[in-house]
């Protein structure tokens, strides 16, 4: 899967107004400012085409970009935000859920926590959600860079911990040094061949029959 040729489709603020189904979903989840930007730009080799910014929040729809007539990539907006009002943080909220509740091509959903700190109750409370709700997951933790190997280690081992899963259940990452960047691109590739082949419909029985 060539994940160079991504072209932007569009960003969506109402579930009627998501594009047609036609190919298996990745969607990107993490709290605000976790560098989930960051993440989907290196991970298409591109500096800029998903909009990164200091300020939390700024991201309010779902924003859809097609890698070419194979996937979709879908950046959700942020969560764990407090600086905006109730009713907008239920709307997101709103909109987030039903996306995941309801999209039948969506195939995973990247997690993205920040290597350098304990487990947040918003990550926990997210990776709980989907696996609750059946919603494959794949968490992904990022900032390497900023931690040495040994702190990489022991950081990775106290939130695999903290989240019961075995380090192949997960990627350490840096946007800044393509720590992780390549197996990630191998591992979404895996998971949208194996959701094309559980859409492809049913063969027919050829015979008449009795």
């Amino acid at each position: 899967m060539n994940f160079n040729q991504v072209s932007f489709v569009d960003s969506v603020f109402s579930l009627q107004r998501l594009p047609e189904p036609l190919y298996p979903e990745i969607a990107f989840a993490g709290r605000s400012n976790v560098g989930k930007s960051s993440l989907i730009n290196k991970l298409i080799n591109r500096k800029n085409l998903v909009k990164t910014s200091s300020k939390p929040g700024k991201t309010r729809s779902l924003n859809f970009f097609e890698v070419k007539e194979q996937l979709y990539l879908v950046d959700l907006p942020g969560y764990g935000f407090a600086q905006v009002n109730k009713q907008m943080r239920l709307d997101w909220e709103e909109l987030i859920s039903g996306y995941l509740l309801e999209r039948e091509t969506l195939a995973c959903v990247v997690v993205i926590i920040d290597l350098r700190h304990a487990l947040k109750a918003t990550d926990r409370e997210m990776l709980d959600w989907l696996q609750y709700n059946n919603i494959p997951a794949l968490p992904i933790y990022t900032k390497a860079d900023k931690l040495s190997k040994n702190q990489q280690s022991k950081q990775a081992a106290a939130l695999d911990a903290a989240l019961n899963i075995a380090p192949a259940d997960r990627l350490i990452f840096s946007a800044k040094t393509d720590l992780g960047c390549e197996e990630l691109r191998n591992r979404l590739a895996v998971y949208c061949q194996h959701e094309t082949v559980e859409e492809e419909p049913p063969r027919q029985d050829s015979g008449t029959g009795a």
